[in-house]
């Protein structure tokens, strides 16, 4: 290995971890077997929903990289939703949920889109956990997950089974096996994109084991976003200082996840990284 790939991942390895693909186990909601088969039929049961015809999997569709495609999701009643619905993979690396920050983990996360009137548009958590345990073998398989026996099927259990189901949709990728060691594992040109990624500062926001996700950041530090009317984070916590705000996303998958951004308004990767180049940075990207 020359010279140049020995300290191009030296310094890689002082900005990102690789992942483990391992899903963690927290002790408030261990991930177990039983809870995580649970928490993919729930995942993916559309009888959440009020209509009866939308789950987590009509926005987060797995087998298209945990997303819709769309620049924002359609729910209940045909409502467009007002920001991207980011991938729900790797979503358990990320330090706080939502493009707000709005929940804490996965758990608060699974509950709000369920009751939300613009997603799935069920009227009550009552009403929710109603029509699941007038099935038998989901009472079953609460059962099986949960302590607390014949009340195992809550609200708060419905949103922990999806969680310990989400915390499992880990990618590992090749720059995992590169940061482990593996020098041979990008090829020349993703190894010069990640030098030049690195010298102009894409660091400072996305980096560590999901390559973004832990922290909050304001969308126009230097520039404004010229589509820019959400105020972000502001929203949540009224603070001026929050305005434009948002957390900034994993780029695991990115490429794989357009559209871009919390409303969905550039279509390209190529695009997404110029925006990002001026109005983050205040550069004019080549």
């Amino acid at each position: 290995m020359s010279t140049d790939d020995e300290a191009l991942w030296k310094e890689a390895s002082q900005f990102f971890r690789a992942l483990s693909p391992t899903p963690d186990s927290p002790q408030a909601n261990p991930t177990t077997p039983e809870k995580v088969q649970l928490g993919k039929a729930l995942f993916h049961d559309p009888r959440l929903s009020q209509s009866g015809t939308l789950s987590c999997s009509s926005c987060h569709n797995l087998n298209a990289y945990g997303v819709d495609g769309l620049p924002t999701s359609i729910g209940h009643e045909r409502k467009a939703g007002e920001r991207n619905a980011p991938t729900v993979f790797n979503a358990s690396l990320h330090f706080s949920q939502f493009w707000d920050g709005r929940a804490e983990d996965l758990e608060a996360q699974a509950k709000a889109p369920i009751l939300n009137p613009s997603e799935m548009g069920m009227v009550s958590e009552t009403v929710a956990v109603e029509r699941i345990k007038r099935i038998p073998e989901y009472k079953q398989a609460f059962e099986n997950s949960f302590a607390e026996g014949q009340n195992s099927v809550s609200y708060q259990n419905i949103a922990r089974a999806i969680a310990a189901f989400e915390r499992t949709l880990l990618t590992p990728a090749p720059f995992d096996r590169y940061l482990q060691g593996d020098r041979n594992a990008l090829s020349d040109a993703a190894r010069e994109g990640l030098k030049t990624y690195i010298h102009y500062g894409c660091t400072a926001c996305h980096n560590g084991v999901g390559v973004g996700g832990a922290l909050y950041q304001k969308f126009g530090v230097v520039n404004p976003y010229p589509h820019q009317k959400d105020t972000g984070r502001f929203r949540v916590t009224q603070n001026p200082e929050d305005k434009y705000v948002f957390k900034v996303p994993s780029l695991r998958n990115v490429e794989r996840t357009a559209p871009y951004f919390h409303d969905g308004k550039i279509e390209s990767l190529e695009k997404a990284v110029i925006t990002m180049a001026k109005t983050q940075l205040g550069k004019d990207m080549p």
